[in-house]
């Protein structure tokens, strides 16, 4: 029984703090943020809205992340976030044409006005209702005493006697009940209107799902073409060496007793086909999955592909934990792209790296001083890049007129885990 009166406790304070709580927000944060929102729209044509616009949408869409947020822990109502990805390496102009082009902006900047008479009206029946019930439980017989106060229904108390104070109590006690109940319904109506405007649309989850669909069927084939690299690999490499192995040991066999010394020749190339053979197995699973990622993550593994480099590579990595597998993977095989088409076709001098996991998003950064041109589109390794980085809605943008430099960007949703100490946050 003191658990069950102890939840209900608990369940009617929070009601009352978070009521209160969307009332402050709609009234402080939200009106403030509408009005500035109208106003840095209306600066564009004198250029100051150019760089306020970004600003303020972003501030609306923390606004609104953090009501996704507490629709979920206190409603239990999920809002997923809409945003089209940023854009990598634009400009000014170009960030105020992402926020603008994307309709997810306009529905927060309805919701941040919308938000002010809703909040008002569903905040205080959340928590006013338990106030006023409190109010005529305590707070109303004790100042009837001293004045003409009066509560409710019952006004002036004086005018009804003991009548009106037992009925003060009596409603006020029925009041504070009810809102132990209606107080979480007036707070999950008022996440369900944010759900009505701050959720993706229709015509948004129809383009999501054929992003998804187009992404997993190229992610699909990627892998299918890779199965049939090592099936190749395998075949044309490793096996046929093992073969060729397996004749000259037979033929050493026989030849042991009649011919010492050829028998003798054949055990030496049967010695260097198994460690020929052996090379081309560990370059195959490298290839796959290289050691050096499992044991030393991310950071460690293209530090360790840096140092191979026959050019000298800049390496700035500030990642205080590790990805998700499958993103780690992505992520190094891209960088591994990009440094060998930097050795192959930039004719660079020098190359630099920079890896950084801000926010919810792992960046990277690949340069260098060489010829540049680089064109994505005439590339099967760049495109390749892209593919895979789609498949975890990632995102590539590359930078190379003629004459250089190169600066390939690229970017991946991924959240970290497992913190450690990073290593040196330079390497040359």
């Amino acid at each position: 029984m003191s658990e069950l009166i102890r939840g209900h406790g608990r369940r009617f304070l929070t009601g009352i703090l978070r009521g209160i709580v969307q009332i402050v927000l709609a009234y402080t944060v939200n009106l403030p943020l509408f009005i500035l929102a109208v106003l840095s729209i209306a600066f564009i044509p004198l250029g100051a809205g150019v760089v306020l616009v970004p600003v303020v949408f972003q501030a609306i869409r923390t606004i609104a992340n953090q009501q996704r947020v507490w629709a979920a822990e206190w409603s239990g109502v999920r809002i997923p976030i809409p945003y089209r990805p940023e854009p990598a390496g634009v400009g000014p102009f170009g960030r105020l044409r992402w926020m603008l082009t994307d309709p997810a902006s306009w529905r927060d900047l309805l919701w941040t006005l919308l938000n002010v008479p809703i909040a008002l009206v569903l905040g205080v029946l959340a928590s006013g209702l338990a106030v006023y019930g409190l109010e005529g439980v305590f707070v109303a017989p004790w100042v009837a005493q001293i004045t003409d106060y009066g509560w409710g229904p019952f006004w002036t108390l004086d005018d009804y006697g003991v009548f009106g104070i037992v009925g003060s109590v009596v409603l006020g006690a029925a009041l504070t009940v009810a809102a132990v109940r209606l107080g979480p319904m007036f707070l999950k109506a008022h996440a369900l209107f944010g759900q009505s405007l701050l959720a993706p649309t229709r015509g948004a989850l129809a383009e999501r799902v054929r992003q998804l669909t187009e992404t997993r069927s190229e992610t699909v084939d990627a892998s299918a073409a890779e199965l049939r690299r090592i099936e190749r690999d395998l075949h044309d490499g490793a096996q046929a060496r093992l073969v060729a192995l397996s004749m000259n040991i037979g033929l050493a066999e026989e030849m042991m007793k009649h011919d010492p010394e050829t028998a003798q020749k054949l055990l030496a190339e049967a010695r260097e086909a198994s460690g020929t053979a052996l090379t081309e197995l560990r370059d195959l699973v490298r290839g796959i999955h290289p050691p050096v990622l499992a044991e030393r993550g991310l950071d460690g593994a293209v530090r360790a592909l840096a140092l191979t480099l026959p050019l000298p590579v800049d390496v700035r990595i500030d990642m205080p934990g590790r990805a998700e597998a499958p993103v780690e993977s992505a992520a190094y095989f891209a960088v591994a792209e990009m440094l060998a088409n930097v050795v192959k076709h930039s004719a660079a001098r020098r190359a630099w790296i920079q890896i950084e996991h801000t926010g919810d998003r792992l960046l990277m950064i690949i340069g260098d001083d060489g010829t540049g041109g680089a064109d994505p589109a005439d590339g099967s390794g760049m495109r390749g890049i892209e593919r895979r980085l789609a498949a975890f809605d990632g995102t590539m943008a590359v930078t190379s007129p003629p004459g250089g430099p190169t600066v390939v960007t690229m970017e991946l949703p991924c959240a970290l885990s497992s913190p450690k100490i990073s290593p040196s946050s330079e390497t040359g």
